[in-house]
């Protein structure tokens, strides 16, 4: 699986975790948030990105425990993350249509 899939998938988490915090919904929130966090550390463990990624990708996982575990337990503005997950779910869909 490549980096954009990984992170395409982390993304699509991302997104169920912040509508469920949005919505009330504890039980399902608390399920995507682990999900995502899974794959997450899946991805920093993947062999493949000990090089320059791995930075990046603790330091993602680090915002988003900020974002949803932080002292602060409103939904902050999460544009910045949507828009950084988006880029790679769109590159990821890219390469699976030119693969087929």
């Amino acid at each position: 699986m490549t980096l954009a899939t990984q992170l395409g998938n982390v993304g699509s988490e991302y997104e169920r975790a912040l509508n469920w915090k949005k919505r009330g919904d504890a039980a399902h929130f608390e399920n995507a948030f682990v999900r995502m966090l899974e794959l997450l550390d899946l991805t920093i463990t993947d062999q493949r990105w000990k090089n320059h990624r791995l930075k990046e990708l603790v330091r993602l996982r680090e915002v988003i425990c900020e974002e949803f575990c932080g002292e602060n337990n409103e939904v902050r503005d999460s544009r910045d993350l949507r828009q950084y997950f988006l880029y790679f779910g769109i590159l990821a869909r890219s390469l699976a249509d030119e693969s087929v």
